[in-house]
């Protein structure tokens, strides 16, 4: 049986689920597609970061408009999903540190954006109280905070499917193919038919790009967090390190989830991950050394999601430069979770009007137009 519909979105992670979600506010009729549940993978399992802070210059005009959607996710889809703004900083350790910070904020600011705010040693211990005496100072983004990916991009899915959206979990997209002006999908004993497609399937995404011939440099990657036994109220702000990987939060119940980028193996076929214990030791042996309210601590548990990062850790987002009615949404390098909510309606206008105000030329797949091109 063949189904028409007005899109296929293959890849139930919150980028797949926010485009269905504003393709039916645009008066589209979708069908998503994802082989496991939504938020399986990387959208339901990271650090749940709302971060404009350290960003790519290329996305930072996507992160703005995502932020202004954040903060009004209650209206979009009947939830706040736990979204807390505390801002985020990232420290830095030494002087060299936070004159490089300088040099960012600075050449921001020259580009007209002003969300990153170089901060002393006063105000980064005003901010983070508990924060070692020998770090310098930091920057801030006041408007940041985090949410709780799970229920984020479960509520996305919840109310795309309201709106009319049909959501197909369990089963994996197969045969993607063009037939004429329209692209066919197989979901087990259904065939799907549409003139738009999205490729926002993360970690298998490279897979189905490289199989309608626009391969790109990506790998898999299982990145790991971890959260500690309850400790003494010290922290409001999301924590970022650049030159040690560290990120962490402290929730109201005291326990502490610990990330930053260090990764674990992925085995993505069997859809599961090994930790790597040793650097998450690294991560915890950080934290303690920053915080001394830590430094009792124990870990609780730990978990790694598998994800996409692209060689140049900015994601393919936008129209294929091959295929009319091809859209990829991908590679977003365990930064995308922020970016979700204002993807997804950014590629809604791409698909309805053609176009969008808000500018995301430099996360193109045409940035990968090489015929020696080879993937990771």
């Amino acid at each position: 049986m063949t189904i028409q519909t007005d899109a296929i979105i293959v890849g139930g992670g919150i980028h797949g689920c926010s485009t269905a979600l504003h393709l039916c506010l645009a008066g589209r009729k979708p069908v998503l597609i994802e082989k496991d549940y939504a938020g399986r993978h990387a959208s339901g399992v990271n650090a749940g970061g709302v971060r404009q802070l350290a960003r790519d210059v290329a996305e930072i005009p996507l992160s703005i408009r995502s932020m202004g959607i954040w903060e009004s996710i209650t209206e979009l889809v009947d939830d706040d999903c736990g979204f807390e703004s505390h801002g985020q900083v990232l420290v830095a350790e030494n002087e060299a540190e936070l004159a490089a910070f300088r040099a960012r904020v600075a050449d921001l600011n020259g580009r007209g954006f002003t969300h990153e705010e170089l901060i002393d040693g006063a105000e980064l211990r005003r901010l983070v109280p508990a924060v070692a005496e020998s770090c310098p100072g930091g920057v801030v983004s006041r408007r940041d905070g985090a949410a709780q990916p799970a229920r984020t991009t479960t509520a996305f899915r919840r109310k795309a499917e309201q709106l009319g959206a049909v959501i197909r979990e369990g089963m994996a997209a197969t045969n993607i193919r063009k037939d004429g002006e329209l692209w066919r999908v197989d979901v087990g004993d259904e065939s799907f038919a549409a003139p738009v497609l999205v490729n926002a399937a993360g970690a298998w995404a490279g897979r189905i790009a490289a199989d309608l011939g626009e391969p790109v440099p990506s790998e898999t990657i299982a990145p790991m967090l971890m959260i500690s036994s309850p400790v003494p109220h010290f922290i409001d702000p999301v924590v970022i390190l650049r030159g040690r990987k560290l990120s962490f939060k402290q929730f109201k119940n005291g326990t502490v989830l610990i990330g930053g980028g260090h990764l674990a193996v992925p085995h993505q076929e069997r859809n599961e991950t090994v930790l790597d214990w040793r650097k998450l030791s690294e991560s915890a042996r950080t934290v303690s050394e920053l915080f001394a309210v830590m430094r009792n601590a124990t870990i609780v548990r730990a978990w790694a999601g598998i994800e996409a990062r692209m060689r140049d850790d900015i994601p393919v987002f936008g129209p294929s430069a091959r295929h009319e009615g091809l859209y990829h949404q991908f590679g977003f390098s365990a930064h995308g979770f922020q970016l979700g909510p204002g993807a997804g309606a950014v590629m809604a206008e791409l698909i309805v009007h053609g176009g969008s105000q808000t500018q995301i030329g430099g996360l193109s797949i045409t940035r990968f137009r090489n015929p020696n091109l080879s993937t990771a």
